[in-house]
């Protein structure tokens, strides 16, 4: 079966990520589509989602007439937050095939601000 070009770049870009994932960090997968923007931290070693965070949950959907940008960055936030109280700080960005550019740099420099090493 042959794979798309966008799926064959998804699989090369996490796949890197994937092999030089440890014990101590976890990977951050994120996913965006024309409208919402999700992430979950993720412990491949156990192939368990530890945290997520997404912009279709009801707390941030209630903020109306928001731009797509200021969604990244509350979700961001929140993802943040969440990995603070469970004392994550280091983990690896797996941008999963879309450019780091736009949306996916705007949430990544606020997770920066929040405290998260990458």
């Amino acid at each position: 079966m042959k794979l798309s070009t966008s799926k064959r770049k998804k699989f090369r870009v996490s796949n890197k990520v994937k092999k030089v994932s440890s014990k101590d960090r976890f990977r951050l997968s994120i996913s965006r589509s024309s409208k919402n923007i999700s992430a979950q931290i993720i412990d491949d070693t156990k192939n368990i989602t530890l945290l997520s965070a997404s912009s279709i949950e009801k707390d941030v959907k209630s903020n109306t007439k928001v731009n797509k940008t200021e969604l990244s960055k509350i979700v961001a936030e929140r993802l943040a937050k969440k990995a603070n109280d469970k004392k994550i700080t280091k983990i690896y960005f797996d941008r999963g095939g879309y450019k780091y550019h736009g949306r996916i740099k705007i949430f990544a420099e606020t997770l920066r601000k929040n405290g998260m090493e990458f």
